[in-house]
């Protein structure tokens, strides 16, 4: 077994920081997408639909190629699939500011961005895994954190951009900045402290404690015939089938209750603030606590937002409910890695926590678009925001039955 070297400095906080800082460029410009809309729009006279199609082809395809990116994350490494996701997006953002038609753009933005973002969780996510044992919550937390960050310091940044120099120019600066700082930072990146002579953080601690260290290890098709697997699928589909319905809806749903636009704005800044501090809490109590009670915390939280807001009417009521669903947003999000961790070792952490983000990819796509059927047909959202309710106490009922997997060999 290797062993920590004497240093006053672990690697793997340089992971953390590196990762950290994909995390906020790849969201940040991401997110982006709603700054460039009106001008798009304005300049080729598309409908609302087709132009957010290809928001909504990104985040599927993303949430595919995420499997492939876990998938060869375990075999190569982080640096290797992060530098060819950078590359990606650069390069789909680049060709953004050159469209003329429809198809280019579900073509540049759609599947070349989206396979891009396929790298903005997922082999971040496995990598921390590998580094760390104790604080592997925390750690995670971080990482995850910088969606908040990214969301509340780039999208700003565009809109100034295109105020001053146009969305074609502004695509270009946004990917000119994302494939010098994406590829930089991945040079940082290492799969495993083995690569270096090292051993995870607190490895050694948890053993002489008396706690085990992952010893399940299982294949992408082997976790699949298990049923902890599908409960987890489930369980993360009921959340961020909630979770989508909110960050695509919240603000207009807001201003159709007689709310001004800069105060329903203030509900996404909240949101990503409060998805912060959501990431980084919860990652560390669930280091003290365990996986699953923090995500039953979490759940339970969401649950009571979603309570909270079929009765929202006012600003403050508006505010309070993007408080309390922030921090659980941001918990669950944080979450997922360490649970697959837990539940299917690290061998093939990767693929199997990338089939299971697909999972959330598509719980949001349905909530998103069965929200705004819904609206469309009863002029309210309150049987989606019902379904929200439904969906997040199924998710704590879920989480109950999800238990650790037992009698288990190596490998299978």
């Amino acid at each position: 077994m290797t062993k920590n070297r004497t240093s006053w400095f672990f690697y793997g906080y340089a992971i953390v920081l590196a990762a950290f800082l994909i995390m906020t460029v790849m969201w940040g410009v991401f997110y982006s997408f709603g700054i460039f809309f009106e001008p798009v729009l304005m300049e080729f006279g598309w409908t609302r639909a087709a132009t957010s199609g290809a928001f909504s082809l990104c985040l599927v395809l993303a949430g595919f190629f995420a499997i492939v990116a876990g998938r060869l994350n375990d075999r190569f490494g982080p640096r290797m699939v992060m530098t060819a996701c950078g590359l990606f997006l650069g390069a789909g953002y680049l060709l953004m500011s050159q469209i003329s038609a429809i198809w280019q753009l579900y073509l540049f933005y759609g599947v070349i961005v989206g396979i891009g973002s396929s790298g903005s969780f997922v082999p971040l996510a496995s990598t921390i895994s590998r580094w760390f044992v104790r604080r592997r919550g925390l750690m995670t937390g971080i990482i995850a954190s910088g969606v908040g960050f990214g969301t509340m310091i780039i999208p700003p940044v565009a809109n100034w951009l295109i105020s001053n120099y146009g969305w074609r120019t502004s695509y270009i600066i946004i990917a000119i900045v994302a494939l010098v700082l994406i590829i930089l930072a991945a040079q940082f990146l290492r799969r495993d402290p083995g690569q270096l002579g090292l051993s995870p953080y607190g490895e050694s601690e948890v053993q002489e404690n008396g706690a085990g260290v992952e010893t399940r290890e299982f294949s992408l098709q082997g976790a699949i015939h298990t049923r902890q697997y599908w409960l987890f699928c489930a369980t993360l589909f009921c959340s961020w089938f909630g979770i989508g319905i909110i960050l695509a809806h919240i603000v207009i749903h807001a201003t159709g209750l007689g709310i001004s636009v800069a105060s329903a704005a203030n509900i996404l800044a909240i949101i990503g603030g409060g998805g912060i501090l959501g990431r980084i809490t919860m990652g560390g109590i669930a280091d003290r606590i365990g996986n699953k009670p923090a995500l039953i915390t979490s759940f339970m939280l969401m649950s009571v937002a979603f309570l909270w807001l079929l009765t929202t009417r006012e600003v403050w009521m508006f505010y309070l409910f993007a408080i309390i669903f922030s921090f659980a947003y941001g918990a669950v999000s944080t979450l997922e890695s360490p649970m697959v961790a837990e539940l299917f070792g690290l061998s093939s952490h990767g693929a199997i926590l990338g089939a299971i983000f697909f999972a959330d990819s598509v719980g949001t796509a349905i909530g998103t678009v069965l929200a705004g059927m819904i609206f469309d047909i009863t002029g309210s959202y309150q049987s989606a925001f019902l379904a929200c309710v439904a969906l997040s106490i199924m998710a704590i009922i879920l989480v109950v039955f999800l238990r650790p997997i037992t009698g288990v060999r190596r490998g299978r």
